[in-house]
């Protein structure tokens, strides 16, 4: 059987855009003599809609432009993602108050003109970041199969694939010779391995192919990295394709008693077609680099940015910021900028305009003494017999961040914020300061791996782009003289593990201690980041790269009274 892998980039909501590039790819795969071209998860919409999906006459809109898709099918069928209207039957069983919508994630199965067949999703994940329980009502044929190539055909959905003696044993009950298997499963630095490690899982369980089609897009924080893969009833890897690419590839894979379009190429036993690649995967730092720069071009040019502008400090955090927008944009749509105060030294103003002129980025200097000596006059009065403190502190913050929102404004540019994970956890950031943007880039990684990822580009360039004394020196937000981070937490190698056995884990500061870490240190910490929980709350978002990132997967209550 001769398969399309559409590993597509859809922008949600966006059904008329969405829609071309559908048909532009099955046009494709017919003229490649396909027989089938199968889709991500939601295609036609893009994933996840959403509260989208409740506005009066969507799912309206996705059936007229699933219609219009259809009517372009002619030999090579084609499997697309798309919101449908649950079963009047299915929308009985369920409360009207559980769900404000009856809808079906699904997929279509399009055919010389028409949808000739609908796969509703039967396994609805509701956890970390998936909520949709809250929009879908699950289907009830787990054996769903279709006739292609003259033999029967599993169609499912994400989540489907996933769950041991679920709808693909049903389907192959049924009489499947092959899996078709729709995606949106967004990327976390050790998802890959356990997403492909699942397929294979499942390819053995049932004694079939299995095609596993994965969206590859960034939508707001989430970020989807495809790595779509075909598998042999073996288990064997038959084609894999690249992460954070949107490709379609032709796989034939031979299925016992197919009839394909294709039946003389195909190679003999399981396998790949000679231009099919298994394109390995690379290491977990180049696919978080990956994802950071995905995520954030998608954010920019999907909300109308063609260019970004960074506050270069000289420090860690904004060097790989504004390497990442490099990567994403080109460096043509990249802006960095000094806001000195009377703090700033020397050497963190060199190394700024360093990083500048190694990534070929429009640079600018501009002081932020005459703003911040204004704000020092006009709170004098108010602050009279207090000594200077991190209200003082903060009036820089705050400076640089209206600064740099005035050239938004002026110019057009997205603000992309530079915080790294185990500041935001702990507060260490100034609110209507530092925080201020439309992105925040880094947001979901800890300073121990800002490191890691600059060396890493570094490593990559082949010389230093990101300057050694950016690497070397000690963290600083230069906001008072000789100012260290490490005078204010503790040193980051020691700071992470514990936010990471906090935030990502779950576990409980006793947890935490019966670990071997100080007490006092472990309560200081827990203390900083259920205290800070109001300030998260107003950040930009900013790329997922962990299974557990500020936001949509860590959904703790502002006000409340539990410490443990």
């Amino acid at each position: 059987m001769r398969v399309a892998v559409a590993q597509m980039n859809p922008h949600v909501g966006d059904l008329a855009a969405n829609g071309r590039k559908i048909c532009a790819r099955i046009a494709e795969a017919t003229q490649a003599g396909c027989d089938v071209v199968v889709f991500p998860e939601l295609a036609l919409t893009g994933y996840p809609p959403e509260d989208l999906v409740f506005k009066s006459g969507f799912v309206d809109d996705v059936r007229r432009a699933l219609d219009d898709v259809a009517r372009t099918v002619t030999d090579c069928v084609a499997i697309v993602g798309f919101v449908d209207a649950a079963a009047p039957d299915r929308v009985a069983e369920t409360p009207s108050s559980a769900r404000p919508a009856h809808l079906a994630n699904a997929a279509a199965v399009c055919r010389n003109g028409r949808v000739e067949a609908v796969y509703h999703k039967v396994m609805l994940p509701n956890y970390s970041v998936f909520d949709e329980v809250r929009y879908f009502v699950p289907g009830d044929v787990p054996g769903f199969t279709v006739p292609i190539a003259g033999v029967h055909v599993g169609v499912s959905i994400c989540e489907d694939l996933w769950v041991e003696n679920g709808p693909l044993a049903r389907q192959r009950e049924a009489g499947a010779r092959i899996a078709l298997n729709i995606n949106g499963s967004p990327f976390d630095r050790r998802k890959a391995s356990l997403r492909e490690t699942t397929v294979v899982e499942r390819a053995r369980e049932t004694g079939i192919p299995v095609v596993y089609v994965n969206q590859v897009c960034g939508q707001d924080e989430l970020v989807f990295d495809g790595g779509s893969v075909v598998v042999g009833p073996d288990g064997a890897v038959v084609a894999r394709l690249e992460q954070f690419e949107e490709r379609c590839d032709v796989v034939d894979v031979v299925v016992e008693g197919a009839v394909s379009r294709a039946a003389s190429s195909a190679a003999p036993g399981v396998g790949a077609r000679r231009d099919a690649r298994i394109v390995e995967r690379a290491p977990e730092v180049d696919q978080v680099l990956g994802a950071l720069a995905l995520g954030t071009r998608d954010y920019v040019r999907k909300n109308g940015f063609t260019d970004v502008v960074v506050g270069l400090s000289g420090g860690i955090d904004s060097a790989l910021v504004a390497a990442v927008a490099v990567e994403a944009l080109g460096a043509d749509h990249v802006h960095g900028v000094a806001m000195p105060s009377r703090y700033s030294s020397e050497g963190s103003l060199a190394d700024a305009a360093a990083l500048a002129h190694n990534l070929g980025i429009d640079f600018r200097t501009i002081p932020i003494e005459p703003a911040f000596a204004a704000y020092l006059d006009m709170t004098a009065p108010s602050f009279a017999g207090r000594a200077h403190d991190l209200a003082e502190e903060n009036l820089q913050s705050r400076v640089r961040g209206t600064t740099l929102m005035a050239l938004s404004n002026k110019f057009g540019w997205m603000v992309l914020t530079t915080g790294n994970k185990s500041e935001l956890a702990v507060g260490y950031f100034t609110l209507y300061g530092d925080s201020v943007g439309g992105y925040a880039v880094i947001k979901d990684v800890f300073k121990t791996e800002v490191y890691e990822l600059c060396r890493r580009i570094n490593e990559r360039a082949g010389s230093d782009v990101i300057p050694v004394a950016t690497l070397t020196k000690p963290p600083s937000a230069e906001l008072r003289p000789d100012q260290r981070d490490d005078q204010s937490l503790p040193p980051y190698d020691v700071l992470d593990p514990i936010l990471r056995s906090y935030v990502e884990e779950d576990r409980t500061a006793a947890d935490i201690v019966a670990g071997g870490v100080d007490s006092q240190l472990v309560a200081r910490i827990v203390r900083l980041v259920d205290t800070n929980e109001y300030k998260r709350r107003q950040l930009p978002p900013g790329v997922r790269v962990t299974t557990k990132a500020f936001g949509k997967d860590r959904r703790l209550p502002i006000t409340h009274g539990y410490r443990g």
